[in-house]
């Protein structure tokens, strides 16, 4: 079987989700840093690979994989043990829902090009930019706090594809010092994901690139 390879960066979100599943799926791999600080994810080589210029990406099976749940959804469908989404279709859709609050309706205006755009053009100070990303992490958190359970993750026993995506989000929103108490429910759900070893391995803390 060929080598795979993760077009990685450790703060970014999207390849945060898909270093945990990885790991939740034991699928070793090599990293490869595409440094977001100096722009690299722009430059010819890496834009040759995925035009989008964005990470992650992911060498597996032949195939370049971009955008980070069609990357989880490819994995849970060719390596389905455990399971990232439920086989039940209403609860599929419902963890889905779950999943692209944060990848589809938080992350894509708080991520490093928009920042930078509220810089050049509209003279966005970091302080701004901090204050607008709060704004739209608590909207979207409030909409999954309503949606937590009371007791367990929000894929029950076992982290489902939301759960991959509640963890980096939560840590954007430290890194943004943003209250977390009125969301107790995902504070918990958070601090127990990040207690298992495959979301302690995916952190960015811990990757070595």
């Amino acid at each position: 079987m060929s080598e795979i390879v993760l077009y990685d960066w450790p703060r970014s979100s999207a390849a945060y989700r898909v270093r945990i599943a990885l790991h939740l799926k034991g699928i070793a791999y090599r990293p490869v840093p595409i440094d977001l600080r100096v722009g690299q994810q722009s430059g010819a080589e890496f834009t040759a690979l995925n035009p989008q210029g964005l990470v992650p990406a992911l060498a597996i099976d032949g195939l370049l994989l971009t955008q980070s749940l069609a990357i989880i959804d490819y994995l849970d469908q060719t390596r389905p043990d455990p399971a990232l989404l439920p086989g039940d279709p209403a609860q599929r859709a419902a963890a889905l829902a779950r999943a692209l609050t944060v990848a589809a309706d938080i992350h894509p205006i708080q991520n490093l090009r928009v920042m930078n755009r509220l810089k050049s053009q509209f003279g966005a100070s970091d302080e701004d930019a901090a204050a607008w990303n709060r704004h739209w992490i608590a909207l979207g958190f409030a909409a999954l706090e309503a949606q937590a359970p009371q007791n367990g993750l929000f894929g029950g026993t076992a982290p489902d594809l939301s759960d991959l995506c509640l963890v980096p989000q939560m840590a954007n929103a430290r890194r943004f010092e943003l209250p977390l108490e009125p969301f107790p429910r995902l504070v918990r759900i958070d601090a127990a994901l990040r207690e298992l070893p495959a979301f302690a391995a995916a952190a960015p803390d811990a990757v070595k690139n």
